[in-house]
């Protein structure tokens, strides 16, 4: 008599794992993350790029950007990217490096500082890493720099890190990111990002009164009030410093209160001006050129009292897109008097007439600065700047409709990180989404093809081929128990979902597994969707067509070699909580890197570890997938969820018939007949047997019976005839 042990201590050592993930789950939430530091890595590039280096200033600015000088010359710029742009990896951390400008607003130097993705820390040598960034060196911050090929000619392309094609494009916005920005606030380069392709014009058909309040409200006539402690501050720490300071009763004095406008619109400048004069003034106006209004009131005189006739004015010019707009005396007028409403009083007022070879656009951002000029000597002195930013309100603009390409160039900037490597990869989406829909129709379908065995075998082989060449080698769609641990931590630290978007292939099978584990369990991912245990299954039909002899463990011995892949993953995960980086160096247990992604390119002892794996599999199945695979043991833990159950089993099966047991390459199928679900790889090699007459016994015998000869009596019982009455 078989004795079939009960399901209750199966479950409760199932539920004791859970429960002790629970546990370090919550404690994940405390976990603290500590600051790294990068010893004399900083100094050192700076060093190798510009060996000429005599200082290097303290941070500076909101981008904190240190300046780099040799011989009292600016000759470059240093940074964090961390500092600028913030911009998730893989692995759910912004990835920092150390940026290095030159004047002229070319990279001289990129040098990753830190990171942590998992495929970088266990798979690609820190060298291809640092040899991808150093690529940027001689690259202008305003070229367009694409990974990979490129249809746009005027595109700067650089080859992809091999195996890490997301983190490569993380790097290049990263990088490309961040210097522009910080080219732009040193105004090293023209900020075209917000310069339309067509400029706007000013409508001249739109008008209507206004008073100075009105036109202050909606944006039209700008401020800038600055009192005399904010200026004593801005030259705080130069060789200005005590020079012309206010007094402690003077410090929220008036230095000087800024206005400016632009006069074009009608709207505007009739309210200032009056309707004669705003008409004189377009009159003398050419096309092309926009009349500016500056208003100012206060100690301190924007014109100067330095300025002559045929000179520049030095303290206000006009900034747009980097470029800077100066002016002389014959682009000035003297406004006598002005209309508007409820203005206030102001000591200097002026017309300032930008020319049409300044390549003006009244309808993108511009700015005023305002020069302070403190005297440090006989005949030195030192400027301060402050900008007064103007933005001209969109009713009084017309602009030009944008054409297909602006709108596709538009579309494209504005395109998330995540959508567009979604797709430059369409052609690898497309194919997994084709073998998923033909693996789902399988799986649904699985008893009409379990009928077929001979067309299932074939079919599953060519898949598994698939999976190995295409979805592995290929496409480098290995999943980790690295995955499941960033995702863990995701969950507890900002989880973003463009975070898991930015691998479009992984993103879709972790879907699919998840989806699987709920319908059919653990196997769907491990016997049908994993590189590596696609590789081990085909080397081991291999291995039994050519007729090498398989070796089995006794199953009690076998049953207890389960939980060796479930301790590896409470190890691995207790690791994570005090360090992630450690974690994943750790999930070199899983040879995944070494035999899929960089396809044995690696040092000796990985590829060692790797093929030995697979050697041991030619005499037994899947050793590595059933002992030790800590994903598999994170994949088996939620199939205790799985909603039904799919594969079929007779009364017999167990007792007396152990023929499944016995066939079962990965002894999935305990000796009680019971399928262990979080063990089964989903071959369906069981349901085969199920539904065949002439290898399963219980229906061998159906069909024995059926075709038996009837009974011995039956055919000795006399046929009466009777006749018919005369």
């Amino acid at each position: 008599m078989t004795i079939s042990s009960p399901s209750i201590p199966g479950n409760l050592r199932i539920w004791s794992v859970g429960l002790v993930v629970t546990v370090l789950l919550i404690l994940a939430m405390f976990a603290v993350v500590q600051a790294k530091s990068y010893g004399d890595i900083e100094q050192q590039r700076i060093e190798k790029v510009f060996p000429q280096t005599d200082s290097v200033s303290a941070a500076e600015g909101p981008f904190k950007v240190r300046t780099i000088s040799a011989a009292g010359k600016v000759i470059g710029y240093v940074f964090q990217s961390l500092d600028v742009v913030d911009i998730p990896a893989y692995s759910g951390k912004p990835i920092n490096t150390q940026v290095i400008l030159d004047t002229a607003g070319v990279i001289q130097d990129a040098y990753v500082l830190e990171h942590h993705e998992p495929i970088l820390l266990i798979g690609i040598p820190e060298e291809k890493l640092h040899g991808f960034s150093a690529r940027y060196t001689g690259i202008k911050v305003s070229q367009r720099v694409v990974v990979g090929h490129s249809s746009d000619p005027s595109a700067v392309t650089v080859d992809a890190i091999a195996g890490a094609t997301v983190t490569a494009m993380v790097v290049n916005e990263v990088i490309m990111r961040a210097a522009h920005e910080v080219a732009v606030s040193l105004k090293l380069i023209e900020d075209k990002g917000a310069v339309a392709s067509k400029p706007a014009t000013v409508r001249q058909d739109f008008f209507e009164p206004a008073t100075w309040e009105q036109l202050s409200g909606n944006g039209a006539i700008r401020r800038l009030n600055l009192t005399r402690g904010q200026v004593d501050a801005a030259f705080k720490g130069t060789e200005a410093e005590g020079v012309d300071t206010a007094a402690p009763d003077q410090v929220d004095d008036t230095f000087i209160e800024l206005y400016t406008a632009d006069l074009n619109p009608p709207t505007i400048g009739r309210a200032l001006l009056g309707d004669i004069q705003y008409r004189v003034l377009m009159q003398d106006l050419k096309p092309g050129e926009q009349a500016i209004a500056v208003l100012g009131r206060g100690l301190y005189s924007y014109k100067g009292s330095g300025y002559v006739r045929g000179g520049i004015f030095d303290r206000v010019q006009l900034r747009q897109f980097g470029n800077v707009i100066s002016f002389r005396d014959m682009d000035h007028q003297r406004l006598s008097d002005v209309f508007a409403k409820g203005m206030p009083e102001f000591d200097e007022m002026s017309v300032f007439i930008v020319r049409k070879q300044a390549g003006f656009d009244p309808g993108s951002p511009w700015s005023l600065e305002l020069l302070v000029r403190r005297q440090t000597g006989p005949v030195s002195g030192m400027f301060s700047s402050f900008e007064l930013s103007y933005q001209l309100p969109e009713q009084y603009l017309e602009r030009p409709a944008p054409s297909a390409e602006e709108l596709a160039a538009i579309e494209e900037a504005n395109r998330p990180m995540w959508l567009t490597i979604w797709y430059q990869k369409h052609f690898q989406v497309g194919v997994l989404a084709t073998a998923l829909l033909l693996l789902t129709a399988i799986l649904f379908l699985q008893d009409k093809f379990t009928r077929r065995p001979h067309f299932l075998h074939w079919l599953r082989r060519g898949y598994l081929i698939f999976t190995v060449v295409f979805l592995g080698w290929y496409a480098l769609g290995q999943l980790s128990v690295v995955n499941v641990l960033t995702f863990v931590h995701a969950l507890f630290e900002h989880f973003r979902w463009e975070l898991f978007l930015t691998d479009p292939l992984i993103f879709m099978l972790w879907v699919f597994t998840a989806a699987s584990i709920l319908l059919w369990g653990r196997g769907v991912f491990c016997g049908w969707l994993c590189p590596f245990g696609a590789l081990q299954e085909l080397i081991n039909e291999a291995a039994r067509k050519l007729k090498i002899p398989q070796y089995e463990l006794p199953f009690a011995v076998h049953e207890r070699l389960w939980a060796i892949k479930y301790i590896i993953l409470l190890l691995l995960f207790g690791i994570s909580l005090e360090s992630m980086s450690t974690a994943e160096l750790f999930a070199e247990v899983e040879p995944f890197k070494t035999a899929i992604t960089l396809r044995f390119d690696r040092q000796w002892w990985f590829v060692l570890y790797a093929v030995a794996l697979l050697v041991i599999n030619i005499f037994t199945r899947k050793v590595y997938c059933r002992y030790i695979c800590p994903l598999g043991a994170a994949l088996a833990i939620p199939t205790k969820l799985r909603l039904f159950d799919w594969l079929k089993r007779r009364k017999e099966c167990g007792n007396p018939c152990q023929l499944c047991a016995k066939e079962c390459e990965i002894q999935a199928i305990h000796p009680d007949g019971r399928i262990n679900a979080n063990e089964c790889h989903y071959c369906l090699d069981c349901q085969m047997t199920y539904h065949n007459e002439h290898k399963c016994p219980p229906l061998i015998n159906k069909r024995k019976k059926r075709g038996k000869p009837a009974p011995v009596a039956a055919q000795l019982i006399p046929v009466v005839e009777v006749a018919a009455p005369e």
